[in-house]
């Protein structure tokens, strides 16, 4: 497999907002070289065979944490998955404790999901492993980022030039803020959708368009990436807006109003979807939508993540 001559200009991945748009298109082009991999009939590959990786996750995570395994095995490095449910963690055991135990198993590299926004890098501050962040809180989610930008790059040629709008609950989400820096650094045009309790104030020195009216924005745009509601996120005793049934009728994406747009636009989740909320399902399954495309990238883009960070871990020693 050929190499790329220069590197990641980061040891760790903490977020979108620290990475160059060089190392964004350099994860993007190793992607596509990874991905050629998974098309064939033995789907592994020996570069990482002498690297450790653990995953730590302090917080529930299905898709990721198979996405992130998978992508290890597939790099044929050794695996540790710790999840914090199940753990010392529980019993009041402190970050740093968990992370020693962990580097006393000799791990060269961490994936850690927390519920903390900057767990990530409070980490880093004392460890030696390159950290990947799978998710920090409502702050930021770097690898769904970055496959949803190669899948629009996929779908549609390029993210430069395109409109894209993130619709639902920008808030509570760390999808919405890695997207928005990704995208904006490959050139894209971003714009927020949703109620007004559910966007952020500050959110327009980002750089960001921000709509209420969803009609408006998808007639807007070239790609819609529908978020889910954080419930789980939400502060209880807040009303974000009436119900979900209100939510849906307002902010909802079915089949009639895809339809009934002036062009074709492409429909992208992070997942899980809540079905009926959001999305209506024969929206998630229709032909302009890439859900699964999103889900099958992720493994590759993941790959292509932990492998440029062992690359440049092995260039720094």
């Amino acid at each position: 497999m050929k190499e790329s001559n220069q590197g990641l200009s980061v040891q760790h991945l903490l977020g979108i907002k620290d990475l160059k748009r060089n190392d964004i298109d350099l994860i993007l082009q190793q992607a596509d070289l990874f991905k050629e991999v998974l098309s064939r009939p033995i789907k592994k590959v020996p570069s990482l065979r002498d690297v450790t990786v653990a995953n730590l996750f302090f917080e529930n995570s299905t898709r990721t944490r198979l996405s992130f395994e998978l992508a290890e095995k597939r790099l044929s490095a050794d695996v540790v998955n710790f999840s914090a449910s199940g753990s010392s963690v529980k019993k009041g055991e402190t970050l740093v404790d968990t992370v020693n135990n962990i580097l006393a198993m000799k791990v060269d590299m961490v994936v850690m999901r927390h519920s903390a926004p900057g767990a990530c890098v409070f980490l880093q501050r004392h460890i030696g492993a390159s950290i990947i962040n799978a998710g920090d809180g409502t702050h930021e989610h770097p690898t769904q980022a970055l496959l949803d930008a190669y899948s629009i790059r996929e779908k549609l040629g390029s993210v430069e030039g395109k409109k894209v709008v993130i619709v639902g609950d920008i808030t509570h989400s760390r999808v919405a803020l890695s997207n928005i820096y990704c995208l904006q650094k490959l050139g894209a045009e971003v714009m927020v959708c949703g109620p007004t309790t559910l966007i952020p104030k500050h959110i327009q020195s980002l750089g960001v368009k921000v709509e209420h009216n969803l009609r408006k924005a998808l007639e807007w745009c070239d790609v819609a990436n529908m978020l889910r509601i954080q419930l789980e996120r939400q502060d209880e005793s807040v009303r974000y807006f009436p119900s979900l049934r209100e939510y849906t009728m307002q902010y909802g994406l079915d089949k009639k109003l895809l339809d009934s747009l002036p062009k074709k636009i492409v429909v992208m989740h992070p997942g899980p979807i809540n079905r009926g909320v959001e999305i209506t399902s024969d929206v998630a399954d229709s032909d302009q939508s890439i859900i699964l495309e999103q889900v099958e990238n992720g493994v590759a883009v993941r790959m292509a993540v932990i492998y440029l960070l062992a690359q440049s871990r092995l260039h720094k020693h």
